[in-house]
This record gives C-alpha cells, structure tokens and sequence, in this order.
C-alpha cells in the first residue's frame, strides 16, 4: 500500500519550545521544518510541487493546489509576514491551529484560514474549526446556515477594505494566536479579532490556491498576550 506523502512526516511533529527571539519559518535555502501536502502528487509522480524557494523567498507558484505545513506545532505566537502577488492577483491564505489533514474538499486540513485573497486579506475561514466575532449575522450571515464543513456558512468577513497594496506591490500581514483568540492587522490596519475558537494550537500552513504569491519573510515569536494594536 502507497504511503501518503503527507502522513510521514507525522512522526516528527515537534511542539513548539518557548523562544525569546522572532525566527523564520524557511531558511532561504530549502523547505526544511515544512511538509508537502497536495493532493495531486499522490495520483501523479510527475507533478510539480507547487512550494519552492526562489531568491531567498518562499513561493507558492498556485498550482498544483494543496498546502505547505510546518513540523512543528505552535501556540500563541505571532506570525508576520511581507507577500505579494507578482502576476495576477489571486488567492492565497495562511492557516493556523492546523491539524487533521484533508479534512474538508479531501484538501484542506482542519484550522482557521486568514484569507490572503486580494482584496479580501483578513477574512477568516473556518475549516472544521470555528471562531467567533462581534456582529456575526452581518459579517457571517444568517445563524441557520453557520457551519464549518461543506456548503455551509463558513467565511468571516473582515473589518475593512482598501487595507491591501496594488497588486506586485508588498503587503505586510501580523496574525497573532493567543489561547482563544485570532487577531490580524493588513499593513497597519486592525482587519479582524477573533475568539473562542476551538483550537488553541496547531500547524501552521501556507496555500497553493491558484495564484502565484512570494513570501520575502515569514517569521514567528512567542506572546504572553493579545496586542491593542
């Protein structure tokens, strides 16, 4: 029986050790502290990872679609990263308290996505994890279509619009993760602030989403607490 690449690396999870000093997540070099997971390279030996480095940067080349997980597991952090779209805007996001992979679509892992879709940066996805914000009928729609599986209501709007930069120009995402609680700021801007979520904890993951996005930094450091601004 065919082992999925995706299941190997489970062996090395590693809970994240407290650090006194903000780290990167990639190394310039190659994906190493991260695993593949895309469907397509199950079926086809051929295909093309879709997570490279180029240039010292972490690039999502959009296709084949799946996610970049890291090993390791992680709790309040803050992870803050510079991207941008080089071509065509498109989609893209950054997942946290990830964990069982594959758990929706048979492609996305159970966690909370920050969306990075242009001109929607800061959204909030729940993928078989949930979260909570003020106004929820208006920003989620209404109550008796809530969920966080296939066809229901699982996007939270965000808070603002224009936040973003013009696409090929570099935009800066903070996304802080403390026990319960998710908040994301989009270049200066409080774009979301989530909280009873039910995961406190997880992998962190980067999309494959149809579009090409470069990351020129992805770092991460521990919090003692959510900040104001």
């Amino acid at each position: 029986m065919k082992i999925l690449s995706f299941l190997i690396p489970l062996v090395l999870f590693i809970h994240y050790s407290v650090l006194s000093q903000t780290t990167s997540l990639f190394n310039g070099k190659n994906l190493d502290g991260w695993h593949v997971d895309v469907p397509e390279m199950d079926k086809d030996s051929e295909a093309t990872n879709p997570f490279i480095m180029r240039n010292g940067m972490l690039v999502s080349l959009g296709t084949p679609q799946g996610h970049l997980i890291t090993d390791r597991v992680y709790s309040n952090y803050r992870v803050e990263a510079v991207y941008r779209f080089p071509g065509e805007p498109g989609n893209c996001g950054i997942l946290v308290h990830a964990s069982t992979p594959r758990s929706l679509y048979q492609m996305f892992p159970k966690s909370i996505e920050v969306q990075m879709m242009h001109e929607n940066a800061g959204d909030f996805w729940c993928i078989v994890e949930d979260i909570e914000v003020p106004n929820m009928v208006e920003r989620r729609g209404p109550k008796e279509k809530w969920g966080v599986t296939e066809g229901l209501n699982r996007r939270i709007l965000n808070l603002t619009d224009g936040s973003e930069k013009p696409v090929g120009k570099w935009n800066k995402m903070i996304i802080e993760c403390f026990e319960d609680q998710v908040k994301v700021w989009v270049n200066g801007d409080l774009v979301n602030h989530g909280y009873n979520a039910t995961a406190t904890e997880g992998q962190i993951a980067v999309q494959a989403e149809g579009s090409e996005v470069e990351f020129k930094k992805l770092t991460i450091r521990p919090i003692k607490g959510i900040s104001d601004k």
